[in-house]
């Protein structure tokens, strides 16, 4: 038309496209996924228990007494006394024991039809206790002493330690006899101990 200024085509934009006609960038991860990442995934920071923080009790340190006291019941002496009375204490039970169902208890070749009396059998269940409860205590006194021993030596807590002990305990006590019931005492102690150590394990 007339002389005005010819109005300005606007061009309608085209979203960019690649030049190089490659994949599309992935989409930038939800915001949930990367709290997910954060609280059960491997970014997350494990913290550490504090007991006071959910109310528990805290534990005060330690004072110098009851660290002593710790050593002494972690000690070898220790370990082999209380040993030493609980295999007193096993062995008079089981003395006794064995005593009230022996029927050989003052039997009397002369007059074998003679019931025992009741002085009799406590006096035989007494000197029978105490022998075992003696026994008992020795061996397992030695015992207790010797795994110690042999524990601080190595620096382990296995099997060995019980299987040497035992070896060394049995061997002592049957070396009394001669060679070959120490080596029987050694292997019956060694094997025993095993098997006690196998079922507490």
């Amino acid at each position: 038309s007339g002389g005005g200024c010819p109005r300005p085509v606007m061009a309608a934009m085209s979203p960019p496209s690649s030049s190089s006609g490659g994949p599309e960038p992935p989409p930038p991860p939800l915001q949930y996924s990367l709290l997910l990442q954060h609280l059960v995934g491997e970014q997350r920071r494990p913290r550490a228990w504090d007991p006071t923080a959910l109310g528990g009790i805290p534990s005060p340190p330690k004072s110098e007494e009851q660290k002593m006291v710790e050593r002494a019941m972690e000690s070898c002496a220790f370990k082999a006394a209380l040993a030493c009375v609980g295999g007193f204490v096993l062995g008079g039970a089981f003395g006794v024991f064995t005593a009230g169902i022996d029927t050989n208890v003052g039997f009397d070749p002369k007059d074998p039809y003679r019931t025992p009396t009741a002085k009799e059998v406590l006096k035989d269940m007494g000197q029978r206790g105490i022998s075992y409860a003696k026994n008992f205590a020795i061996v397992g006194a030695m015992f207790s002493c010797t795994e110690c021993v042999v524990e601080s030596y190595r620096g382990k807590s296995d099997w060995k330690n019980s299987v040497i002990s035992g070896c060394i305990t049995g061997g002592a006590i049957g070396f009394r006899a001669g060679l070959k019931a120490g080596v029987i005492g050694c292997g019956g102690f060694a094997a025993f101990s095993a098997a006690i150590d196998y079922y507490l394990r």
